[in-house]
């Protein structure tokens, strides 16, 4: 049985998820728009009860959040819709990392190259890490925005957005993270003064297509963002349509069993990460990005003298694994995210994530892996 390692990817669907998205769907599949009968007043309520747990998980408020389609829709609310702000008041320079996510660098080379902006790519070096006092130092009287990322999808290196929100709360400059990777999975970081917050359901076991948006107040002004859509009101105007009940409440059982059993995951995750290094101690490889400041689940690798894209072939009947952001895996570029860390283009064009959920992957033992790849290193078989 193919082991499934590429949860930075995408995450099975919870059963207990499965069956509230199902009831949802099927038995109490009112609008929550309606309001002339029990169907439509039941789904309201159901909608308000896990606003209130996903800002919780944050430390907002309940009107604070706003679902969306998920972080990629959730991160152009954020970054096209207050650039309008930016724009009326004369503040039109962003910060942001190079390692950030096409869902933030595609729509701020469109503020870039359609409206005028200027944009700071920070590189973060070797360790993967963006530095606090390296974003503080480009700061600027017309700074609008800072946007950095909790967690990189490729290399699973955590970012300080924690302590970067601490020091951004005290300039008018507005501080957007985009937590897809890191929600759930680090929570104390985002209960951290942060202005928007980006969620996504597809990252911690509930369906595709559903996600979040913070949007925490500075006292009592909100953030200053404008709609980038038009038509029916819903979610305070910023993101109008029907809300998607089902989804809506399959990613707070999600939210709900993820936080519950975090503990334990963590925990786990630790542990399979310590039996992955230890089977690849048989090959000769190096861990992509500083290993001090990483999630469990997520482990970016070269493996020397060997093809990525060819050992993903190799694989396939042990494990499912990618080279990068399943949004770009059609592509054989080199990363962007590690040569933007200065790696040479023999390591970031061969980088493989390995990623997973303990509870999935119980039985896979990483022994098998490592001895397939080590058997691909004609110089490491012939020094065993």
């Amino acid at each position: 049985m193919v082991a499934y390692l590429d949860v930075a990817a995408t995450t099975q669907v919870d059963p207990q998820v499965a069956d509230v998205v199902l009831r949802w769907m099927t038995e109490d599949f009112g609008n929550a728009g309606s309001r002339t009968h029990e169907f439509g007043t039941r789904a309201k309520k159901a909608v308000q009860e896990a606003r209130a747990f996903l800002a919780s998980t944050v430390g907002a408020k309940t009107e604070e959040v706003i679902f969306t389609s998920g972080a990629t829709e959730s991160n152009n609310i954020a970054l096209l819709g207050i650039a309008p702000h930016g724009e009326q008041t004369g503040r039109k320079h962003i910060i942001t990392s190079a390692i950030e996510h096409k869902a933030v660098i595609e729509p701020l080379l469109h503020l870039r190259e359609t409206r005028g902006f200027e944009v700071d790519f920070l590189e973060p070096g070797p360790s993967g890490r963006v530095s606090t006092e390296a974003v503080l130092k480009k700061l600027r009287p017309d700074t609008l925005l800072v946007s950095l990322m909790h967690v990189n999808n490729e290399t699973g290196i955590i970012q300080p957005v924690a302590e970067l929100a601490e020091e951004l709360r005290e300039t008018p400059t507005y501080f957007h993270v985009d937590a897809a990777q890191g929600y759930g999975k680090v929570p104390q970081d985002l209960t951290a003064p942060i202005d928007l917050i980006s969620i996504s359901g597809h990252k911690v076991g509930a369906p595709k297509g559903v996600g979040a948006l913070v949007t925490r107040r500075r006292g009592w002004d909100k953030v200053p963002l404008s709609p980038i859509m038009f038509g029916g009101g819903q979610e305070r105007k910023l993101r109008p349509g029907t809300l998607p009940v089902a989804l809506i409440m399959g990613l707070y059982e999600a939210a709900r069993l993820f936080d519950e059993n975090h503990s334990r995951w963590e925990r786990e995750a630790r542990e399979m990460r310590e039996r992955m290094l230890t089977a690849l101690s048989k090959t000769r490889f190096r861990v992509n990005g500083d290993t001090d400041h990483s999630v469990p689940h997520i482990l970016n690798v070269t493996f020397d003298g060997l093809n990525a894209e060819a050992l993903i072939v190799r694989l396939k009947e042990q494990v499912a694994i990618a080279t990068g952001s399943a949004c770009t895996s059609a592509s054989y570029t080199p990363s962007h995210v590690l040569m933007a860390m200065g790696l040479p283009a023999e390591i970031a064009s061969n980088g493989l994530r390995f990623s997973w959920f303990p509870a999935q992957v119980n039985d896979f033992d990483p022994q098998g892996l490592a001895e397939t790849i080590a058997r691909m290193q004609p110089d490491v078989a012939s020094n065993r």
